[in-house]
């Protein structure tokens, strides 16, 4: 059995194949039709074990199932598996954003809402604090913060970060203006920003930020939630962004809201 190369099963990892997926499909690729019993042997995957990964490889497109006894599986050209595997994770995402659509209209999203009202009720604002991970989450979470927003945003960011709030956030930040709320951005303008800057100030003040603290990324809504940014988003990989994320109203109001506001006042309006 030839034995594929660290960066080939980090690769086939990084596109969601588990250690016991990796290992038999490499060696059925090596193999081109081999039973489970042989494929246990050669991957040194626990036989117990093997019936339900080969299932799980022949379900994403990735082998064949060749029916006779005993079972033989059959291995695909990679490229032709790659291209099976990506139309099964477009139906699947198709069939699951189905089902989330019928979930969202049916009684069912009201009885899991009203416990979800009914719970915060009994929580104190401070207790609503957490973390999260991950870059895509972490616009996730300020894009649904913004959604709800009433009276106020603020937001401080990276120059980086600035581009990422245009792309992922303009339309919500357009809807907020529509509906009357304010929205202020502090951010190291660059000379790449001057588009962003002139679409963005339809809809928001924003101000250049300088000096060492332009490395935060801070979002406030309301005077009563923030999320902020503890990692530095140009030197960590988006899958390791960390956030933090409260809704205390006396951290936001005593400390976090307070620093934005100075800032705000020392800083010039971008150009």
């Amino acid at each position: 059995m030839m034995i594929a190369s660290q960066k080939t099963m980090d690769a086939l990892k990084s596109i969601g194949l588990n250690k016991y997926e990796r290992n038999l499909w490499v060696a059925l690729l090596s193999k081109g039709s081999a039973t489970a019993g042989e494929l246990a042997e050669m991957s040194k995957v626990p036989r117990s074990r093997c019936y339900d990964v080969l299932e799980s490889l022949t379900a994403k497109g990735f082998i064949m199932l060749q029916t006779g006894k005993p079972l033989r599986y059959v291995s695909l050209p990679p490229r032709e598996a790659m291209e099976r595997a990506k139309k099964k994770v477009a139906e699947d995402a198709q069939e699951a954003e189905e089902r989330l659509d019928t979930l969202a209209k049916s009684d069912s999203i009201r009885e899991l809402e009203k416990f979800h009202k009914d719970n915060i009720k009994t929580m104190n604002s401070e207790e609503m604090t957490g973390s999260v991970k991950g870059r895509y989450a972490v616009l996730q979470h300020m894009g649904t913060m913004m959604k709800n927003a009433k009276k106020s945003v603020k937001l401080i960011t990276t120059a980086t970060g600035l581009s990422e709030i245009a792309e992922s956030h303009g339309a919500h930040i357009k809807r907020m203006s529509e509906r009357g709320v304010s929205v202020q951005v502090l951010a190291p303008v660059r000379e790449q920003h001057a588009e962003i800057v002139k679409e963005l100030s339809k809809y928001t003040e924003i101000k250049n930020l300088e000096g060492s603290v332009a490395g935060g990324r801070i979002c406030i809504v309301d005077g009563q939630e923030f999320v902020m940014g503890l990692t530095d988003d140009e030197k960590t990989h988006p899958t390791q962004d960390i956030a933090f994320w409260s809704q205390s109203n006396h951290a936001t109001l005593s400390v976090v809201e307070p620093m934005f506001d100075m800032l705000w006042k020392v800083s010039k309006n971008a150009k």
